[in-house]
C-alpha cells in the first residue's frame, strides 16, 4: 500500500493523518488514496506495453464515482455488469467506446440501455442472451457488437466463491458449444461477432493460469477463423491478485509476460478489466473501538465497523491486515508469541460478524482507532443496512487535501425510500 504509511507513530494516507480525517468525518470510514489508483493504473500501462490494452476498470470493485472519475481522467474504460454500474460509468465522464458489459442476467431495459449508450460491445454469457440481444437489436433496426464470453474450464486456484472460469460455474458458454453458435451465426442477423472474452476468477496469484486459459481460447479463435468470423478483441478479463497479507500477490509484469507471449503476435487487441487490482490497495477502513471485552480467556475488540460494512472476512474468510491508526509498535506477524492475541468484531448481532479472529494486537483501549487495510476493493460496494444500519462515509485524499466523496448515510436514509402501506 504505497501511500499509506506510519509516521512519528501516526498513519498518514498520503500527506494526510488518518485520525484528523476520522476526527472530521467520524467512523466507520472509507479512506481511498488517489495517488494510489493513479500508481496501479501506470504499472498495468507499463507491465503490457508492447499489447497496447484497453484497460476497462471493472466497476464492481468499488463503484464511487470519484474512484471511477480518476480512473476515467487517466484513460481507463470501464466493465460493467448491470445498468446502474453503466449509469454510473456514465456519470463519471466513463466514454462509452471504452465500455464492454459483462454479466450472465442482462436485462430487456439493461440492454436498451447499454444500446443506447453506445457502448463498446457485450460480453455475451448464454444462447439464450444471444436470442435476446437479437431481437432487441432487430426491433430497434439497428446491430449490436457482441463477444462471447467463455468458460475454458480452468481452476484458477483461488476462493471458490470467486471461481469463474470451471465448468459448474454460471458463467460463460462452453468451447464447444461456442464453436456450434458460431458454425450457425447467421441466425443472429443483427448481431456482429466481434471478439472472444474470459474471466477465470479473483485473487489470482498464479498468472500460468492465464496462459492455460488463452491458450484455449486461441484455439477456439482458430476455429472461428476457419468459420469465416475474423475477431477483433480477446477480453482477457481481470483477476489479478493482490497483497492482502504482504507475499502472496505476484506484480503486474508477472502477469504481463505470460499474457503477452501468447496474445503478442495475435492480431487480436487485448481488453484488460481490472478491479481489485486498481482499488484494493488504494484503500483502508477506518473503526473506532466501542468496547474492550475480556471472556473465556479471550479479547474481544468491539468495533463500530462490522459485517455490514465490510463483509469479505465473514463471507470469504478474508484476510486483512489491521493496526491501530496510532502506534509506535511495527505490524506484528500472525504467529507472534510478544502481541497478545484479539478477536476483532463489529456490532452486528450475528456471530459471523469478525474482521478478525485471533489477531496479533498490541494494547488498544475504548476509543482508539483501527485500520482494516486492503479494503478499497469489494469493502463499500458490498456493504448493506444489515441492523438498519446507516452505510459509512468515503474519503478521497489527494496528497494534503481530502474531501468526502460519499457523506455518511442518515437514519432518514434508510426509510425514505419506503411507502407507508396503512
Amino acid at each position: 500500500m504505497d501511500f499509506f504509511h506510519y509516521k512519528n507513530g501516526k498513519l498518514y494516507t498520503e500527506e494526510t493523518d488518518v485520525a484528523e480525517i476520522a476526527a472530521s468525518a467520524g467512523t466507520p470510514l472509507y479512506v481511498y488514496s488517489k495517488r494510489t489508483i493513479e500508481l496501479h493504473i501506470s504499472r498495468l500501462k507499463e507491465a503490457f506495453a508492447a499489447l497496447e490494452p484497453l484497460i476497462c476498470y471493472s466497476i464492481k470493485a468499488n463503484a464511487n464515482l470519484a474512484v471511477l472519475r480518476t480512473c476515467a481522467e487517466n484513460g481507463t474504460g470501464f466493465d460493467i455488469v448491470s445498468g446502474g454500474e453503466l449509469y454510473k460509468a456514465l456519470a463519471a465522464g466513463g466514454d462509452p467506446k471504452k465500455i464492454v458489459y459483462s454479466g450472465v442476467g442482462k436485462t430487456d431495459a439493461e440492454i436498451n440501455q447499454a444500446l443506447d449508450a453506445g457502448i463498446l460491445f457485450f460480453n455475451v454469457e448464454s444462447e439464450s442472451e444471444l436470442a435476446a440481444l437479437d431481437r432487441i437489436a432487430r426491433s430497434r433496426k439497428t446491430r449490436a457488437r457482441v463477444s462471447l464470453r467463455i468458460n475454458p474450464d480452468v481452476d484458477a486456484h483461488t476462493h471458490a466463491y470467486v471461481t469463474t472460469g470451471r465448468k459448474q460455474n454460471k458463467f460463460g458458454i462452453m468451447i464447444d458449444a461456442a464453436e456450434a453458435i458460431v458454425a450457425r451465426w447467421r441466425e443472429f442477423g443483427n448481431l456482429d461477432l466481434v471478439g472472444v472474452d474470459m474471466h477465470i476468477g479473483g485473487q489470482i496469484t498464479e498468472p500460468e493460469v492465464y496462459g492455460i486459459a488463452i491458450d484455449r481460447l486461441l484455439e477456439l479463435c482458430d476455429r472461428v477463423a476457419g468459420l469465416g468470423r475474423r475477431l477483433e478483441y480477446f477480453d482477457v478479463g481481470g483477476g489479478f491478485g493482490i497483497f492482502y497479507r504482504g507475499d502472496e500477490a505476484r506484480a503486474a509484469a508477472d502477469f504481463a509476460e505470460v499474457i503477452t507471449a501468447r496474445l503478442g503476435g495475435s492480431g487480436l487487441r487485448v481488453v484488460l478489466e481490472p478491479g481489485r487490482f486498481i482499488i484494493g490497495n488504494a484503500g483502508i477502513l477506518v473503526a473506532r473501538v466501542i468496547h474492550v471485552k475480556r471472556q473465556a480467556g479471550k479479547r474481544f475488540l468491539i468495533c463500530d465497523a462490522g459485517m455490514n460494512d465490510l463483509i469479505r472476512p465473514s463471507l470469504y474468510g478474508a484476510y486483512h491486515r489491521i493496526w491501530p491508526v496510532e502506534s509506535h509498535m511495527a505490524f506484528a506477524s500472525d504467529d507472534s508469541e510478544d502481541t497478545p492475541p484479539a478477536d476483532i468484531v463489529g456490532p452486528i448481532c450475528e456471530p459471523g460478524d469478525f474482521l478478525a479472529k485471533d489477531r496479533p494486537m498490541p494494547h488498544v483501549e475504548e476509543g482508539n482507532l483501527l485500520a482494516i487495510f486492503s479494503a478499497g476493493a469489494y469493502g463499500m460496494s458490498m456493504a448493506s443496512n444489515y441492523n438498519a444500519r446507516p452505510r459509512a462515509a468515503e474519503v478521497m485524499v489527494d496528497g494534503s487535501a481530502w474531501k468526502i466523496v460519499r457523506r455518511r448515510e442518515t437514519y432518514e436514509d434508510l426509510v425514505a425510500p419506503e411507502r407507508d402501506a396503512r
